[in-house]
Order: C-alpha cells, then sequence, then structure tokens
C-alpha cells in the first residue's frame, strides 16, 4: 500500500466497500487507487449501477459519516483473522491490525485512517461503468 494515501479517502473506501457488501450483496472491491482529489474501487459485479441505487450508496454512506463513528484499531492474532476474515488476513503467525469503523464495518488493514467518520466532509459518487464483468465506482469527499 502507498504510504501517502490520504486517510480520509481511505476511509470512505473502507465505508463504500461495506455499504456495496450489505446493498448489493457484492463482495469488497478486488483493486482500489485512492488519492486525496479522487479515489476509485473495482468490483466483480454483473451489470451498471442504477441511479436509484448511486443515490442510495451515496445516502448510506453520508449518513454513517453523519452518526460520528469512531475509527479505532485492534491487533488480533492471525489465527482468528483468518478464521474472522478468511483471505484478507495475511500468510503470517504476527498479530494483524484490524480497523473498525464503530459497528459498522471491521478489516484487516495497515493503511492510515482518520479518527471519526465526521472528519470525511460529505461523500459523493462522481461516476460508476461496467465493462466486461468489472464495476468500477469513482467518488470524492467534499
Amino acid at each position: 500500500m502507498k504510504e501517502n494515501i490520504y486517510p480520509p479517502m481511505h476511509t470512505a473506501e473502507h465505508l463504500l466497500n461495506q455499504t456495496m457488501v450489505r446493498l448489493l450483496a457484492t463482495d469488497r472491491c478486488f483493486s482500489a487507487h485512492i488519492e486525496k482529489k479522487k479515489s476509485k474501487c473495482d468490483y466483480k459485479f454483473n451489470r451498471v449501477l442504477t441511479e436509484a441505487e448511486i443515490k442510495s450508496i451515496e445516502d448510506k454512506i453520508n449518513e454513517i459519516i453523519r452518526t460520528d463513528l469512531p475509527v479505532t484499531f485492534e491487533m488480533m492474532p492471525a489465527a482468528e483473522a483468518k478464521k474472522i476474515f478468511g483471505v484478507r488476513s495475511p500468510e503470517s503467525d504476527e498479530d494483524i491490525r484490524v480497523i473498525k469503523i464503530g459497528d459498522y464495518d471491521a478489516i484487516p488493514c495497515i493503511g492510515p485512517h482518520v479518527k471519526s467518520t465526521k472528519e470525511l466532509g460529505q461523500f459523493k459518487i462522481i461516476s460508476s461503468d461496467y465493462n466486461d464483468g468489472i464495476l468500477r465506482i469513482r467518488y470524492k469527499l467534499q
């Protein structure tokens, strides 16, 4: 992971991923490019998103941001992380860092994050497109 990842945008990626899992029953993104001005996530999916789905995703993420959830981490034994998160945990015996966003999301991650969702501002999907089984969502924080 890049060392200069912008913490608010990286935290927003976690919210987008969990929202996609909850609202559209997809896996978390398999590829992400996180930058300060705009970012993108790629998902294995079967179609383009509708305008209603885009609005629903934005609304849910902005609701989570407004609730001011704490962003914390805990260290977890690798064996336990592997049971809970499956392939998301690295192949190692070392403790794994798990990022938690309130009770909304938890996932192993080594990247930088904000301390609270209120630091994110407003989440906005800039565009989305679908090609060859890949749904790409581009987003920014305002």
